[in-house]
């Protein structure tokens, strides 16, 4: 990996959610929710600025520098994803067959949040064709070493298996699991600081 790791502020941010959309094209929980390939591209921009989109107004997104190669929206302690506009995409935009089951993930993914102050990693991803040269790694880093700073622990929850490795590799450990209905399995996970 050449490229760095660089902050990404409101002003900035088209590339990183290129970047996340592309990473999630293929992820088992987006594609469940949008299956079809047009809706998942016309809606998933809209998800991430609702779940993660605080990440550029607080000085907390990451992305690769000179390249749409990956990205991390994390959240700090304190700031949470925009839950009423989560709640609005998904009633407008989710075949009604899977509505009923994603609502039950996402209460389910709230059980597991942890209640003391923490850093949320709501979304990562790294271009399909990049995967595997250190770049989830180097996304992680920042908040994590912010993290080891300040005493703070750190969640996720991770929407596709492949990744849970990674995150253990990070010292993330798995709290359990969530499934509901038709849905995919979800990975609650947790990192205490170091």
């Amino acid at each position: 990996m050449t490229e760095t790791v660089k902050l990404t502020t409101t002003g900035d941010d088209a590339a990183a959610i290129d970047a996340i959309v592309l990473a999630f094209a293929a992820d088992p929980a987006a594609r469940w929710t949008w299956p079809d390939p047009h809706s998942y591209l016309e809606h998933f921009p809209r998800l991430v600025r609702a779940f993660g989109g605080q990440a550029f107004e607080r000085g907390t997104a990451y992305r690769v520098e000179g390249s749409s190669a990956g990205a991390a929206l994390w959240l700090p302690p304190g700031v949470g994803p925009d839950e009423a506009a989560l709640l609005a995409i998904f009633d407008a935009t989710v075949p009604p067959n899977v509505r009923d089951d994603l609502h039950e993930v996402f209460e389910q993914m709230g059980s597991y949040h942890p209640r003391e102050p923490h850093w949320y990693l709501p979304l990562i991803g790294v271009d399909p064709s990049r995967q595997g040269r250190g770049y989830g790694g180097a996304l992680l880093r920042p908040a994590l070493a912010a993290c080891d700073r300040d005493g703070t622990i750190a969640y996720l929850e991770s929407s596709n298996p492949r990744n849970v490795a990674l995150y253990e590799r990070h010292g993330f450990e798995i709290l359990g699991s969530i499934q509901c209905g038709t849905s995919p399995r979800i990975t609650p996970m947790l990192r205490e600081p170091r």
